[in-house]
């Protein structure tokens, strides 16, 4: 059971507590004192979705729509965002008692463990008292500035780093779930649902990744993963589906390069896959 948990099924009546009519907020971390309107999660049950990609290219999205956007990677052992937005040589500076972040436009900035390792392959091999400890210092202690939204890359799974956020961070909008079509991917997205549901955390949607390949040879789709899982389970756990997004070697390119997807323009259906899947959240988000 987590803290918040706890604290609203005990009502000061619980073993834990020094009195009987004390309540259990004295043991919950304090919320981080951040000047943002919305933070969104984004979640997935297991790893290689392109949850990442899709934290990434929301983050521009909500940028290139006028909001003051932070992304923050919270995978820590593995991240992955700097390499997304070809930032990976940045360090982040001091300036007074404020870590600043690293502006990728003049409405987007971001911060992320990549940025305060050695080297690129150095490992973080930490216990989660010291991943709380930095999630903690990326809310508060980084100049910020005033955001509309705050996008939180989590690492796949429901530990540490996703109880951390959910118990830190004030004003959360709602998490994403990020899913492929395949049954096994599905599966580990439902579990990461009832997480969300049990912690009280509003579920925005779930967006499909990879689904379906349009052939580069013969140009017919292919569903190399099923199709339609992540649509199924929206239906089943009636939440909002955000929309598919295919398998596209662009994309993969776009991720490599460090130039995010959504900054392309033309008529590539992906293109108008990824913007319809934004449009939809940010839709959802305003409500």
């Amino acid at each position: 059971m987590t803290d918040q948990q706890q604290e609203q099924e005990c009502n000061g009546q619980c073993e834990g507590c020094s009195s009987k009519t004390e309540s259990c907020d004295s043991n919950l971390p304090k919320k981080a004192k951040i000047d943002v309107k919305h933070v969104i999660l984004v979640l997935s049950g297991k790893g290689g979705v392109g949850k990442s990609t899709v934290s990434v290219n929301l983050a521009y999205a909500l940028s290139n729509h006028g909001f003051r956007t932070g992304l923050m990677d919270l995978d820590i052992h593995g991240p992955s965002i700097p390499k997304m937005l070809g930032l990976e040589d940045h360090k982040l500076q001091i300036m007074g008692d404020k870590i600043q972040p690293v502006n990728v436009t003049g409405s987007l900035a971001v911060i992320s463990m990549a940025f305060l390792l050695p080297e690129r392959s150095t490992p973080v091999i930490w216990r989660g008292p010291m991943k709380m400890t930095a999630i903690q210092q990326f809310l508060s202690d980084v100049n910020w500035g005033p955001l509309d939204f705050l996008v939180v890359d989590l690492p796949p799974g429901t530990g540490d780093e996703a109880l951390s956020i959910v118990q830190l961070a004030p004003n959360i909008a709602g998490a994403i779930i990020v899913t492929t079509p395949q049954d096994v991917a599905v599966l580990d997205s439902t579990k990461a649902l009832k997480f969300v549901e049990q912690i009280g955390i509003r579920a925005l949607g779930i967006i499909e990744n990879m689904s379906g390949m349009v052939c580069p040879h013969c140009h017919e789709e292919i569903d190399l993963f099923g199709k339609d899982g992540g649509k199924k389970a929206a239906e089943e756990f009636g939440v909002p589906f955000l929309g598919s997004i295919p398998l596209d070697i662009d994309m993969r390119k776009a991720g490599d390069e460090g130039k995010p997807f959504i900054i392309r323009r033309g008529d590539n259906p992906t293109w108008q896959a990824v913007d319809k899947v934004m449009e939809n959240l940010i839709e959802i988000i305003e409500e």
